[in-house]
């Protein structure tokens, strides 16, 4: 019996126990730990070379180059004994820094395409009301769009499963502030929606004035988790693992 599972101390919606990963005999993540409640918006924070997507990797898992052990509990299923199309299935999406937007496809196209397999998540519909911008252009060809817009396609791709955690890599990166602006008020919205987002983000202000909760990350350790609010009044700490 696993050591989530002989216990009643995780009650989160979304736990990570005692999580490795190696690339090769690179030891990348060492032991991160972290439950996140179902709703909240966690920040995972740390230095370039700290952890963080392999980590989100890890969860979400995509193991190849990578190897991995350790735990992983989304709503009481164990996603660690899963591949990365089942743990897909269950509720898991990851949306990576390239966005992987499908090329020669439209934009109703990509959100089409991620509904050919049960379960189903948001309907064309209402994605286009959260996104107007891509209700505009869905019959535009998808990696023509600003980067702004493919960031806002790859987040509705997301939502056409029916998804339970958003693991976002760099959303911010590239953007301009009014995007950035955008994308918070999206992620705010689907927070009302009871979807759990963990996000990793070099521009750690943002995340965590956007955050419930925050992890941070050193040479593939965690090293503080706690509460936004405390990471934004804690100018020692911001200095020493984030360095801002």
């Amino acid at each position: 019996m696993s050591a989530l599972a002989k216990t009643a101390s995780a009650p989160a919606y979304f736990s990570v126990w005692d999580l490795h990963a190696y690339y090769g005999e690179s030891y990348i993540v060492q032991g991160v730990s972290f439950n996140v409640h179902e709703g909240e918006i966690l920040a995972l924070l740390g230095r370039n070379g700290a952890g963080k997507t392999s980590t989100l990797r890890a969860i979400a898992r995509l193991d190849e180059p990578m190897a991995t052990k350790g735990e992983v509990w989304l709503d009481h299923q164990h996603l660690h004994t899963m591949s990365s199309h089942e743990a897909a299935v269950a509720g898991m999406a990851l949306v990576p820094e390239d966005r992987r937007i499908i090329p020669g496809l439209t934009v109703e196209e990509n959100l089409q395409l991620a509904q050919i397999v049960e379960p189903v998540g948001w309907s064309l519909e209402r994605i286009y009301d959260l996104f107007p911008r891509l209700g505009e252009r869905r019959k535009q060809e998808g990696v023509t769009l600003s980067g702004g817009e493919q960031q806002m396609l790859a987040i509705a791709r997301a939502l056409a499963r029916d998804i339970k955690v958003l693991l976002l890599d760099e959303p911010y990166e590239g953007l301009a502030p009014v995007i950035v602006d955008e994308i918070e008020k999206t992620l705010n919205i689907i927070k009302e929606q009871g979807i759990t987002t963990v996000i990793v983000e070099q521009n750690a202000i943002r995340a965590l004035e956007l955050a419930d909760r925050a992890v941070i990350l050193d040479t593939g350790q965690v090293v503080f988790d706690g509460t936004a609010q405390e990471v934004l009044e804690n100018e020692t700490l911001r200095a020493e693992y984030l360095a801002i």
